[in-house]
């Protein structure tokens, strides 16, 4: 019953701060949302077993969060005086997000310690497999049966960062830039000059 209460509430925040991400308007509350989403999402794996995983949303997609909140406030022209103004307003909901997750990874510590979780109605697990880790189930798995998906969303993430870079990317006129075709064009002779100096003796 306690694991069905936890299950419930990762979710339900999980939804609401995914929801919250797709509808904030500024960008640096949609950044935060997707944090607390990744965090909740890190516990229901946990939950599930698959700790690898849990660990990889924290590690390095919170990770990459942060770098993508860096890029936020670098390339949007963000207010930070009216931003904080907005802390003070908001600061009893955050204590109140703060202490749901901070409750739910106090609950997740205390019972891995005990002995991790158990999924109910769960079939024994083959023999074959017992031998086998989280991390080598899960790459098996990956580059097995999802190898095409995994490529496509390889892809995808390629496609969406070519779109990022062009969205921002911006030409200044007074700034001068090195043209490649310009310099590959250019005719040896125009620019180079071969002197043969004798021994002993000095360029004329």
């Amino acid at each position: 019953m306690i694991e069905a209460i936890f299950f419930y509430m990762f979710s339900a925040v999980l939804v609401a701060s995914a929801v919250a991400v797709i509808s904030c308007r500024n960008p640096v509350h949609s950044v935060l949302f997707l944090i607390l989403t990744f965090f909740n999402a890190a516990g229901l794996f946990v939950m599930l077993g698959a700790e690898f995983i849990a660990m990889i949303l924290v590690i390095v997609y919170v990770g990459a969060v942060a770098v993508l909140f860096l890029f936020v406030v670098m390339m949007l022209d963000i207010n930070f005086a009216q931003l904080r103004q907005g802390f003070m307003k908001n600061a009893f909901v955050g204590f109140i997000v703060g202490g749901v997750l901070l409750s739910e990874f106090m609950w997740m510590y205390v019972r891995w310690n005990l002995g991790g979780f158990e999924a109910h109605g769960a079939q024994p697990m083959p023999a074959a497999a017992a031998n086998v880790t989280n991390t080598q189930a899960l790459g098996l798995i990956l580059y097995t049966d999802y190898m095409y998906l995994f490529q496509i969303s390889g892809l995808i993430l390629l496609v969406a960062m070519i779109g990022a870079i062009t969205l921002t990317h911006r030409g200044r006129p007074d700034v001068r830039r090195q043209s490649v075709s310009a310099q590959i064009a250019r005719n040896p002779k125009d620019v180079l000059k071969v002197e043969k100096i004798t021994s002993g003796a000095g360029v004329s």
